[in-house]
C-alpha cells in the first residue's frame, strides 16, 4: 500500500454519505440533473490494487430528478422500467492505468437487463477515521455513456430541430466507504 491507494480489505459503501448522479442534455440548451437515492454496494481492496474489485447496486425506483414528473416517466418503460427491472448494477472486473490515486475502474453496468462495459475514470480521495471509529475511504468517478446503448432509446423531436434528451449521459460518483473489520 502507498498514501495513494487505501489500505487492503473490504469496504461497504455508505449510502448515506454517498451520491450517484447523471447529467442529460435537455433540449439541447440546459443540463437535468438525477440521482439514485437508494444504492448499495462492497469495494474489496486487494494487496495488488489492480486486483480490486467493487460491486454497486441502485433501485431504479429511486431516482430523483427533482421533478415527479419527470421521476414517473424515468420510471416508466420508457426508460428505467422499474417494475420489470427494479435495478441498476455495476461489477468492477478490472483497475488500470494507476497514477499515483488516479485510476481507471472497468466493469460491467447493467440497465433494463443489457450489460455494457464501461471505463469509469476515477480517484482515490484519501481515507479518515470518523468520530464513530470508523475508517473511511472516498472515492470519485465519472464517465460518458450513450443511454441507447442499454435501449433507453425515448425522445421527442423538437420544432427548432435536435430532440428533448441527448443520448450522451454523464455519470458522477462521490463515494464513501466504510472499512470492515
Amino acid at each position: 500500500m502507498t498514501d495513494q491507494t487505501p489500505a487492503a480489505g473490504t469496504y461497504v459503501i455508505d449510502p448515506s454519505h454517498t451520491e450517484v448522479s447523471f447529467v442529460a442534455r435537455h433540449a439541447m440548451v440546459t443540463k437535468v440533473r438525477g440521482y439514485f437515492r437508494d444504492l448499495e454496494g462492497t469495494i474489496t481492496i486487494a494487496d495488488d490494487f489492480t486486483a480490486s474489485t467493487a460491486t454497486a447496486t441502485m433501485q431504479t425506483a429511486s431516482v430523483d430528478t427533482g421533478s415527479a414528473d419527470r421521476d414517473g416517466h424515468l420510471k416508466s418503460g420508457d426508460f428505467f422500467d422499474v417494475d420489470s427491472h427494479p435495478t441498476i448494477t455495476f461489477t468492477a472486473k478490472r483497475v488500470q492505468n494507476v497514477d499515483g490515486s488516479n485510476f481507471d475502474l472497468v466493469g460491467d453496468l447493467t440497465i433494463k437487463g443489457v450489460t455494457k462495459e464501461v471505463s469509469l475514470q476515477a480517484t482515490y480521495d484519501g481515507t479518515a477515521q470518523d468520530p464513530f471509529g470508523n475508517v473511511r475511504a472516498g472515492f470519485t468517478a465519472i464517465t460518458t455513456v450513450d443511454r441507447e446503448d442499454w435501449g433507453l432509446s425515448w425522445n421527442a423531436a423538437l420544432e427548432t430541430g435536435g430532440v428533448l434528451v441527448s443520448r450522451k449521459i454523464t455519470l458522477n460518483l462521490e463515494v464513501s466507504a466504510i472499512k470492515q473489520a
